[in-house]
């Protein structure tokens, strides 16, 4: 039951988030569910491979260069997912940072 709770909040966290950033576009909620899914897969799997592939550039720029795959792998999501769109890396990079201070707060409004 936790699991869907979660999805659903990430879900509603993506659709708030892509209505404020004039740059991200979505369809529906179902785009925006959809999207929240692959993002969690995503994160889940490539981000870790990700961060210790790049670990010597991420040290040299003391972690600035993990901001770089985060947006990266929304652009990832905006290519898998229809009805779900970002305009260049700097909306993906914005979506990222904007959508994890949102799902923050509201997993934290859940509890």
């Amino acid at each position: 039951m936790n699991i869907i709770i979660n999805i659903l909040i990430s879900a509603l966290a993506v659709f708030v988030t892509a209505k404020i950033l004039p740059g991200v576009s979505i369809e529906n909620f179902g785009s925006a569910l959809v999207a929240a899914i692959v993002l969690g897969i995503v994160n889940g799997f490539l981000r870790p491979l990700l961060l210790l592939l790049t670990l010597p550039i991420n040290v040299l720029t003391l972690g600035l260069f993990t901001f770089v795959i985060m947006g990266g792998l929304v652009l990832l999501v905006d290519a898998i997912v229809p009805g779900f769109s970002v305009k260049n890396f700097w909306w993906a990079l914005a979506f990222a940072l904007v959508l994890s201070l949102i799902n923050s707060f509201l997993g934290a409004f859940a509890r």
